[in-house]
């Protein structure tokens, strides 16, 4: 869960700046969870807590509002819908995380994530995209070749994993899309050779940085695991209240976000 939060906080400053290099500060003063983290962490509560995601999504987005959501999701919420709008964006992808590191059978990991992703993203992409992510994390932690994870998620969601970022990243552009973010996301992580190497990857790409970063992350942090100095770094950017559901779904769940508060 760590992960995926310190790619978006990490990706945060770069999402309009285009950025099409890994040479870039980890981390700025303006470095800062987004809308991708709340969301995570909203994924997580109602995992350790038995709860209704609709509920969780609208009581974490009344908690923090401003934080960059989309425009549909925001209307969404502030007039507590319950109903789906048929989302293909990235949002169900980017906020899935906790949900490969709470299960111990896959076909509960797949459920789960489309269960999450219905409530918003009921469109077959949007639940394509949470799904995929989900697995990926979900497969990392056995720590397999990477190779496996790619043949899994080729096979079973139809994603194109084999082209190198060099090799689109002068021409990638801004797409909220899960078919636009998920490949590319987890392209990130099969390429690096660390942590901290697929968070730069997806930020280079000059995209949807802090979702790409997330997703990133995600994988990254199942499969290496989160340098102690960036989840250190990181959790002094996070607030009390989301802090300690990261606590509490380490405690509970273990895995790459296994922390102390010291």
């Amino acid at each position: 869960m760590i992960g995926a939060i310190a790619g978006d906080v990490i990706g945060s400053v770069h999402e309009a700046a285009a950025t099409k290099t890994k040479r870039f500060p980890l981390f700025t003063p303006e470095s800062c969870f987004t809308d991708d983290t709340v969301m995570t962490a909203a994924v997580a509560d109602v995992l350790l807590n038995a709860g209704d995601y609709t509920k969780a999504f609208h009581r974490y987005f009344r908690k923090y509002p401003d934080v960059g959501y989309g425009a549909q999701f925001k209307l969404w919420c502030e007039l507590r819908r319950t109903e789906p709008y048929n989302s293909w964006g990235n949002g169900s992808a980017m906020r899935v995380a906790p949900i490969g590191m709470a299960f111990d059978r896959l076909e509960d990991v797949l459920a789960e994530a489309e269960r999450s992703a219905r409530v918003t993203h009921n469109h077959p992409e949007g639940i394509r995209g949470a799904k995929a992510v989900a697995a990926a994390v979900f497969i990392a932690r056995k720590q397999p070749e990477k190779k496996e994870i790619t043949k899994y998620v080729e096979s079973e969601f139809g994603y194109r994993l084999d082209q190198p970022l060099k090799s689109v990243r002068r021409t990638f552009l801004f797409d909220v899309s899960c078919e636009g973010t998920v490949p590319w996301a987890l392209r990130s992580f099969l390429e690096a050779d660390s942590y901290e190497d697929a968070v730069r990857n997806a930020i280079s790409l000059g995209g949807d940085a802090d979702t790409l970063a997330c997703i990133a992350g995600a994988a990254a942090g199942s499969y290496y695991g989160v340098p102690p100095e960036i989840t250190a770094e990181v959790l002094g950017r996070l607030d009390d209240r989301l802090r300690t559901v990261v606590a509490q779904f380490s405690e509970r769940f273990g895995g790459e976000s296994r922390l102390t508060n010291g």
